[in-house]
């Protein structure tokens, strides 16, 4: 047995404190961690959990499948592996592009697929590199999701950068979502906040919080 299940009950507690009486989901990122940290946390019994590497995620799905857990895909989405990721992930985190839509709505006509949940992600950097959409494609690729025979628009993600404040960061995050709303007013969510910096993503709207560290603890030796 592991802390982590303190961890998780504490961290509740001060998300109780700090919420504005809306529901906030804690998605528990357990990158690098063992499936049985996992089964720990799920007989406290939370529900939704987080990876951002293809093959641990898949495994971890796999091995834990009779527990009905809520998988959320927070990782880049490469665009040849996104179906195989489609399969076990409920909720995909890391949307970014027309092309990587047009790969999960690929396939055979009359594929007996699962739609899933789908969150744009946003780049609020000037780096190119780095993973999201920039503001000017985001009403594109909103409008293609909201399309989308596989995918159901619910909001939008990002990570604030390094070097801003969080909370300048979240507080345009927020203006983004607005104009998802108004492509469809039923995508609510906003993905933002990990162990750092929760706090200020809660002030500016986020209804999913990425934890860690905080709950899981450190990454094991090697991870």
């Amino acid at each position: 047995m592991t802390d982590a299940p303190a961890r998780l009950a504490a961290f509740l507690e001060q998300l109780e404190e700090a919420r504005r009486a809306r529901d906030v989901t804690v998605v528990v990122v357990t990158k690098f961690h063992p499936v049985e940290l996992v089964r720990e946390l799920a007989a406290t019994g939370h529900r939704d959990f987080g990876e951002n590497r293809h093959p641990e995620a898949r495994d971890k799905a796999e091995a834990l499948a009779e527990l009905d857990l809520t998988w959320h895909f927070v990782g880049q989405l490469q665009r040849k592996k996104a179906r195989q990721v489609a399969r076990y992930a409920d909720v995909l985190h890391s949307i970014d592009s027309v092309e990587l839509v047009d790969a999960l709505d690929g396939g055979e006509p009359g594929d007996d697929r699962p739609v899933r949940d789908a969150l744009v992600q946003i780049n609020l950097t000037e780096d190119p590199a780095r993973g999201g959409i920039e503001a000017t494609g985001l009403d594109a690729l909103a409008e293609r999701v909201a399309a989308s025979d596989s995918l159901r628009l619910r909001g939008v993600m990002a990570v604030a950068p390094l070097g801003e404040e969080p909370a300048s960061a979240f507080e345009r995050l927020a203006a983004h979502a607005e104009r998802v709303r108004t492509i469809d007013p039923a995508a609510e969510w906003i993905s933002a906040g990990m162990s750092g910096d929760w706090r200020e993503a809660l002030q500016h709207g986020a209804t999913h919080l990425r934890i860690g560290t905080a709950i899981t603890g450190n990454r094991p030796v090697g991870g």
